[in-house]
């Protein structure tokens, strides 16, 4: 369904006039699956739109459903919940039941809800035109209401540390509230760049000035304003828990508008590469802003947002210890959407009577494949495949053209690398075969899971024909430094495995049969 002009309009004006919502509707742009879930967490806007007759959302109103994080959301109402397979009693749990809803906790929105049950007022607060400040555990996240930061030894073109801890003194941070400094002080136990913003608030004021009224801000950011450091942007596994954590921490805030800053926590003066900078458009309208743009100023934030991070202990994904048997989070899924939605990737399959099947090549010096072309011979030999190969290269192909690909892909086949992380974005009856590992089996095999496809790897070593050795100058030998050749005959026999794993899947049927009519085709399930 497409959405009239008029009624967005309508629901801007709606939201506008609604002291539960702040983002203004023309800035939602959610895909149309995830609109009943918006409405059911924004109960205000939800009543305005039931009383307006001309309001073309009733639709989607007064659906028994919920994220998983509200209050009262019952289990069979949410956006998706995981599969375990069996019980793990070594992780405390002891049924399968009870192993699913760890796995929600510690990889799904439950652990949005765990934050929003941690959030504490650090800074209180007391009239009209105040400032505020509420943080997680750890000071994970953080949110912050006409905040005061002096930048003036920021002096970024003279430092090389990304993310200083001494930035501000007492006094350059803080605001005009009733500040708590020991629930703040108790807070900094993950004390470290990519884990806390602990370094950066320690130091919070109350200060004897409201920051905006009283006239002392060189600038005054009335949007709504994200501040992220980053992880590195050359590389999507790593990258890509900079932009998971900031979805996440959407759902914190309980707004997803575009029409919102984004800057770039970095104390330095270095450039930042980002091969993905595509994806920040799911996120804001406006380019990223580097914080050195502030140096040396007094900048006022009404609305501030620290997010949560990429490397927090026990997040997402990166030190995220997962439970054993269990696949499939909503959070993972609907990230997934959301980001495709908002840069216009669409699904143009499944083909009738194919399983598309794209191999990943790589241009790097390690971890190619030696016999490359013989396993595209074999692939393209079988009927039911359609092959293609890509070089998953910024050079070569935009980051929007390589999530089509993806997007499109019912089998994606590479070697261990960044590159994989891809499988985020496979179509839910997609697979991953990461033809080898590399000595590292859970790094996109629980990648995988947190999205919801299946995976296969290659187990048996004596099947692999030929290895060219190499080292790296700090590390020496290891499997992540050698170009591999592969078993032709076991190699298909894994693809023919996932193309059946593909054909009998619930969705992939229900999808074909919707996109070319069931004909005479028939599928066990």
């Amino acid at each position: 369904m497409s959405m009239p002009t008029a009624s967005l309009l309508l629901l801007a004006i709606i939201l506008q006039s609604s002291p539960q919502v702040t983002q203004p509707l023309q800035h939602l742009n959610l895909p149309e699956s995830h609109l009943p879930y918006f409405f059911s967490s924004h109960h205000a806007l939800a009543r305005t739109c039931e009383r307006d007759d001309e309001c073309l959302y009733k639709e989607y109103l007064g659906k028994k459903v919920c994220w998983g994080y509200e209050k009262n959301c019952k289990k069979k109402n949410r956006f998706h919940n995981p599969t375990c397979a069996i019980a793990n009693t070594g992780w405390g749990s002891r049924t399968v039941e009870e192993t699913a809803d760890l796995f929600w906790k510690e990889a799904d929105f439950g652990y949005v809800w765990e934050r929003l049950q941690e959030m504490t007022v650090m800074c209180k607060a007391q009239e009209e035109g105040d400032s505020s400040l509420s943080c997680v555990k750890h000071s994970r996240y953080c949110r912050a209401t006409n905040i005061y930061m002096d930048f003036i030894n920021l002096d970024s073109e003279n430092n090389n540390n990304r993310y200083r801890e001494n930035l501000f003194n007492a006094g350059q941070i803080g605001g005009h509230c009733k500040l708590y400094p020991t629930r703040l002080s108790a807070e900094g136990k993950h004390k470290s760049a990519l884990q806390s913003w602990y370094a950066e608030l320690e130091l919070f004021s109350s200060l004897p000035f409201q920051p905006i009224d009283d006239g002392k801000c060189d600038i005054v950011l009335d949007k709504p304003t994200y501040l992220m450091k980053l992880d590195a942007g050359v590389n999507m596994y790593h990258h890509f828990c900079d932009f998971i954590n900031l979805y996440a921490s959407q759902h914190i805030n309980g707004s997803f508008s575009q029409d919102v800053n984004i800057i770039m926590w970095d104390t330095s003066g270095l450039g930042y590469g980002d091969f993905f900078s595509a994806t920040w458009k799911a996120f804001s309208d406006y380019p990223v802003i580097h914080l050195k743009e502030y140096d040396g100023m007094k900048v006022c934030i009404r609305d501030a947002v620290f997010p949560l991070l990429p490397r927090m202990q026990y997040g997402m994904y990166y030190n995220m210890p997962l439970v054993p048997g269990c696949s499939g989070t909503a959070l993972f899924k609907a990230f997934s959407e959301h980001v495709l939605h908002r840069l216009n990737v669409t699904q143009e399959g499944p083909l009738k009577d194919k399983v598309r099947v794209t191999l990943l090549s790589r241009s790097t010096k390690w971890r190619r494949i030696l016999n490359e072309e013989e396993l595209l011979s074999a692939m393209k030999s079988e009927t039911r495949l359609e092959v293609r190969r890509v070089d998953y290269n910024w050079k070569k192909m935009s980051f929007t053209e390589q999530l089509k690909v993806t997007q499109n892909s019912d089998l994606l086949i590479g070697m261990h690398g960044a590159g994989l992380t891809h499988s985020l974005f496979l179509p839910d009856w997609g697979v991953l075969f990461e033809l080898y590992n590399c000595e590292d089996p859970r790094c996109y095999k629980d990648l995988a899971r947190l999205r919801g496809v299946q995976y296969y790897t290659w187990e048996k070593e004596e099947k692999i024909t030929q290895r060219e050795k190499g080292s790296h100058p700090s590390v020496g030998e290891h499997s992540k430094f050698v170009n591999y050749g592969f078993d032709v005959a076991e190699f298909m026999k894994i693809v023919q495995n996932a193309a059946d794993y593909i054909q009998g899947h619930p969705q992939f049927v229900a999808k074909q049969n919707n996109t070319h009519g069931s004909g005479d085709r028939h599928t066990e399930l």
